[in-house]
């Protein structure tokens, strides 16, 4: 059976528009679930990092909720490290909100330009665990690797200067080398690492594979993978120096 030229054209856009309504209505409808599966993933993170679950738990949303709730999420001002009051739960949107901001100086310490934090906001996240079974501070973070901008929780003890955990929830490095950054067993070298010297320098950094000369504060990096290595210690480097965490923990260590 042969079709005309015009039956086909029509047959096609058809078929296009009835696929068209069907992927928009299909999203329109899911769009709720993708939020909370996506709140749900975002507070999944901050309590592995905190370690108030395992690291392969996964919590539901109830439950998630209720252990959030021992959770204070502040901001605060880098330029004074004054916590200014309590403030939404949204790490995306501040990330967002961040990195769009008219107000937001350039960053201007030399690790900032090595991880190339360009700005540094007017104000920043930082979740007060107060559960008495894991207490620490939460922080957000972000910096350029190889290929992507990785983001990712740091969590410090109740001293503000001993990391506890932290975690990698999203990036674009290459899989098997950069990639490592999530990986479990390159993730357990944090904890106890110590973030600042005698004098309040920080020192928290990652060196190149197989180069670690002090383990106190030293992170091995990643075989293969030296840039995204090197760049995860610039990034640290630079939200605890004084022009983003810096302030906040050095008061509140007081």
């Amino acid at each position: 059976m042969e079709f005309s030229n015009r039956y086909i054209v029509g047959f096609a856009l058809a078929l296009c528009l009835v696929c068209s309504l069907a992927v928009s209505t299909t999203a329109v409808a899911l769009k709720d679930r993708q939020a909370a599966n996506a709140l749900l993933d975002m507070q999944t993170q901050i309590l592995r990092v905190s370690g108030m679950i395992e690291a392969d738990a996964k919590p539901t949303s109830e439950e998630a909720n209720q252990m959030f709730s021992t959770i204070k999420v502040l901001k605060f001002s880098p330029e004074t490290g004054e916590v200014l009051g309590d403030m939404p739960f949204d790490s995306k949107a501040i990330i967002k909100a961040s990195k769009s901001a008219a107000t937001a100086e350039p960053a201007t310490s030399k690790a900032a330009k090595r991880a190339r934090v360009s700005r540094i906001p007017k104000e920043l996240m930082i979740l007060e665990v107060t559960d008495p079974k894991h207490p620490c501070f939460v922080f957000l973070i972000w910096g350029n690797g190889l290929w992507s901008t990785m983001y990712g929780y740091i969590a410090l003890e109740p001293d503000l200067e001993t990391v506890k955990g932290i975690a990698f929830y999203e990036h674009g490095e290459t899989a098997g080398l950069g990639g490592e950054i999530v990986n479990p067993t390159w993730v357990a070298q944090w904890p106890g690492k110590k973030v600042f010297d005698d004098s309040g320098k920080v020192i928290l950094d990652v060196t190149k594979f197989g180069q670690v000369k002090d383990d106190s504060y030293q992170v091995d990096g990643i075989s293969g993978a030296t840039i995204t290595s090197v760049a995860v210690g610039a990034t640290m480097q630079a939200w605890f120096d004084d022009e983003a965490f810096g302030k906040f923990l050095k008061k509140e260590g007081e």
